[in-house]
C-alpha cells in the first residue's frame, strides 16, 4: 500500500522526522498536522522510546492523543523490548488514537478503517 492509495497518511520516514528525543515530538506532530494517520516503524524510534522510564513514549502518546493524530506503531515483536513494553502494546489493542501492529500493511489497513469511520 502506498500514499497514492492513502494520500492523507504518511510514515515518519516520508516526513523526514524520526522520534528520537522529546524535542522531536512537537516537530513530528507539526509535520503530520492535517494528516489522517502516521506510521512509525521500529527504525523511526530511538532506544529511549522503548525504555518507558525515559518518558519519551508517554509524552509522545499524550501529544498524539491531545492532537487527535492516529498513530500506528509497526513492531514485529512487542515483547522484544521487554515485558512492560509488551504490556503497553497490549493495553493499546483497542485505543482510538494509538495502535501497535506487527506489519506496515496492518498499519495502513487500521488507519484507512479509522479514517473512514
Amino acid at each position: 500500500m502506498t500514499t497514492d492509495e492513502f494520500p492523507r497518511t504518511r510514515t515518519a520516514s516520508q516526513l523526514g522526522v524520526p522520534l528520537r528525543t522529546l524535542a522531536d515530538v512537537p516537530e513530528l506532530i507539526g509535520a503530520a498536522f492535517g494528516l489522517d494517520g502516521l506510521i512509525l516503524t521500529e527504525a523511526d524510534l530511538s532506544p529511549e522510546f522503548f525504555r518507558l522510564r525515559s518518558g519519551l513514549a508517554g509524552e509522545a502518546f499524550q501529544k498524539f492523543t491531545n492532537y487527535r493524530l492516529r498513530v500506528a506503531l509497526v513492531l514485529p515483536d512487542f515483547a522484544a523490548h521487554g515485558k512492560c513494553f509488551a504490556e503497553l502494546a497490549f493495553e493499546h489493542a483497542t485505543h482510538r488514537w494509538i495502535r501497535f501492529v506487527r506489519t506496515e500493511e496492518e498499519a495502513w489497513l487500521w488507519l484507512r478503517a479509522s479514517a473512514a469511520g
